[in-house]
């Protein structure tokens, strides 16, 4: 059974082009005189309407439609083209194609607002009111939006954060960054959640970039050993752990110090490095921490719990200032 979606997008297209020429021989015909009559009739004076010194006509309101749905269809027909070009540009990420694709539509489309109003003849002097509002509406309501769509320019100047990076929030969400637009970056966390983060968020906290230059990623375990223990066995039996794992690096090497002579253990720390921090640090981890415990136990090395021991002193306790 065939898929009728493609049927309909070939339909939807055929229809859309078909309207566009439509539209092309309205305007041709009109520019050439040869609607004249219907321009008559719709310039009467029972079909237009005044707005204090503004004057406008049925025939007026139907030229801006036409003269719109064409500008504005080849402003989105060369938007596309170029975003198509720009998206497939060898030697930008992901994030920057995506943020110049946007700005150069947005500069098509305004481009092809400024072409309209000439075309149909509207004061641009009218644009210092329009600035003005804009400016106002800025200062108010816009400006998130602004400083969101600025921090975007900066990041993708700065190409900080791009997609498939891994990123970590000040509030410890951490996650991979599946987009990067204008207005906010999509964060992936790795159970699943999506969550928009604002541009501006990026620029102005501190946030994490676990793979802005490298994806390497250090490992660290505490661990704990009885008082009385061989502490240099137990130090070269920590490194054998680490570097016997597939996923430590040689380079830098894994390194164990010895940490604190703590109540009840003689507390060591122990840090390796694994190559791919994207593929996760917590599986290496664990495996270390097995390696170390059968390694401790083959080895008679104790890891202690938390312990107190209590002395009881016992013996006639003296009596001074009682009575006799």
């Amino acid at each position: 059974m065939s898929d009728p979606q493609p049927k309909s997008n070939l339909v939807r297209r055929i229809l859309l082009w078909a309207l566009f020429f439509v539209l092309v021989a309205v305007l041709g015909a009109g520019v050439a005189g040869w609607l004249d009559p219907v321009r008559n009739f719709l310039e009467q004076e029972s079909l237009t309407f005044t707005v204090g010194s503004f004057q406008a006509s049925a025939y007026d309101l139907a030229r801006v439609i036409v003269v719109l749905a064409l500008v504005y269809w080849i402003a989105a027909v060369i938007a596309g083209v170029l975003d198509q070009r720009v998206q497939t540009a060898k030697g930008l990420k992901p994030g920057t194609r995506n943020l110049i694709a946007q700005i150069v539509r947005i500069a098509i489309y305004i481009v092809a607002g400024l072409i309209t109003m000439d075309v149909i003849g509207l004061d641009l002097t009218a644009l210092t009111v329009f600035s003005g509002a804009l400016g106002i509406g800025l200062g108010f309501g816009l400006q998130k939006v602004a400083s969101n769509f600025v921090s975007g320019l900066i990041l993708t100047i700065e190409r900080s954060i791009e997609i498939g990076d891994m990123v970590e929030l000040p509030d410890g969400t951490a996650g991979f960054v599946r987009s990067v637009s204008g207005r906010y970056m999509l964060l992936e966390t790795f159970d699943g959640r999506e969550i928009l983060v604002p541009n501006e968020d990026l620029i102005t906290g501190r946030v994490i970039n676990w793979t802005l230059h490298n994806t390497r990623g250090r490992v660290e375990i505490r661990i704990g050993v009885a008082y009385g223990t061989d502490l240099h066995l137990a130090r070269r039996i920590m490194l054998e752990a680490a570097t016997s794992h597939p996923a430590c690096l040689a380079e830098p090497a894994p390194m164990c110090v010895l940490q604190n002579f703590g109540d009840s253990a003689i507390e060591f720390q122990l840090f390796f490095w694994v190559g791919d921090v994207t593929l996760g640090r917590l599986e290496p981890k664990s495996e270390v921490m097995f390696a170390i415990v059968d390694a401790f136990k083959a080895n008679a090395i104790t890891i202690p719990f938390p312990q107190r021991d209590v002395h009881m002193v016992s013996g006639a306790s003296s009596n001074s200032g009682g009575e006799t």
